[in-house]
């Protein structure tokens, strides 16, 4: 076994204002709330009030969250060990949190549920285009990191999971919950916790485009490879909108409107990290919380 340096008794110490080391902070003061504490009274009455079609609409949102946040809870450790391996204590620390919230979205979704009744198999909402991404690719991206730990190889897994699972699908299906939910005053504790999610996964999306900039810095054919995977999955995307589609949405949802959301998203993401491109490794992580919309 080779002999590691403890980092933080060496001169070292700890990188207190790295991007990462930030990013941890951050989660320690904001990201502390508890599925548990939800009271979700006025959510129940609501559905209860929903007309039949309003309440598939949102419980299929609910379906694809639910094992979306479950399958990128059990699907996380694979980076994590590559970035311990690597030494990269202040990542490593940031990550332990990360870890963490997923844990709390995938419970919060499931109390909700609960609360609402709904106990039987929800599969049927998770179409073959989800399948493939949550059951095929992301398990896929990641567990590579198991035996090839090579800057390839974690640029795919952080583009898949940061970038596009996180970055693009999740952003819209919150954008949905609003779009849906708050014009009508509905569902509040529901669209409380969507803020905390939304919040968390500002942290773990600007953890991943620092990852993916630190990669690109260090590795500049990286970019092409994360542009490549992106158009990729960008079909996977329009598609998953599409599937959802009904001739006449129950809240009032223009389609067009969700379709150019998620196209700002993918644009969004890969304009960032276009910036990167000749960047220098201090800057990256010298870069502000703020830069990445992170509070």
């Amino acid at each position: 076994m080779e002999k590691r340096t403890i980092l933080t008794t060496s001169k070292r110490g700890l990188l207190l204002d790295s991007l990462p080391f930030r990013l941890y902070q951050k989660a320690k003061r904001f990201g502390i709330w508890n599925p548990a504490d939800f009271d979700f009274t006025q959510d129940v009455k609501d559905w209860n009030n929903f007309t039949n079609e309003q309440r598939e609409a949102i419980l299929r949102l609910i379906s694809q969250f639910q094992a979306g946040e479950e399958a990128v809870t059990r699907d996380l450790l694979p980076l994590m060990m590559v970035i311990a391996k690597e030494g990269r204590l202040e990542e490593e620390m940031f990550l332990t949190t990360f870890l963490f919230e997923e844990a709390k979205h995938t419970e919060f979704f499931r109390l909700l549920l609960n609360a609402l009744g709904v106990t039987g198999d929800l599969s049927i909402y998770h179409s073959n285009t989800y399948n493939t991404i949550f059951n095929e690719i992301l398990p896929t991206s990641l567990e590579r990191l198991e035996h090839d730990h090579s800057p390839e190889a974690l640029a795919e897994a952080s583009t898949v999971y940061n970038m596009f699972v996180e970055g693009v699908l999740a952003e819209t299906g919150y954008y949905s919950f609003y779009k849906s939910l708050e014009g009508i005053d509905a569902m509040p504790s529901l669209l409380k916790g969507i803020g905390y999610l939304k919040k968390d996964e500002g942290r773990h999306i600007a953890y991943g485009t620092f990852l993916l900039q630190r990669l690109i810095s260090e590795h500049p054919h990286i970019f092409d490879i994360v542009s490549k995977k992106m158009e990729e999955l960008t079909p996977l995307a329009i598609q998953l909108n599409q599937e959802g589609r009904v001739e006449e949405s129950p809240f009032g949802v223009d389609f067009e409107d969700t379709m150019n959301f998620t196209m700002k998203q993918l644009t969004v993401r890969m304009d960032i990290l276009a910036k990167s491109r000749g960047q220098k490794l201090d800057d990256i992580y010298k870069q502000q919380e703020s830069e990445f919309g992170v509070v």
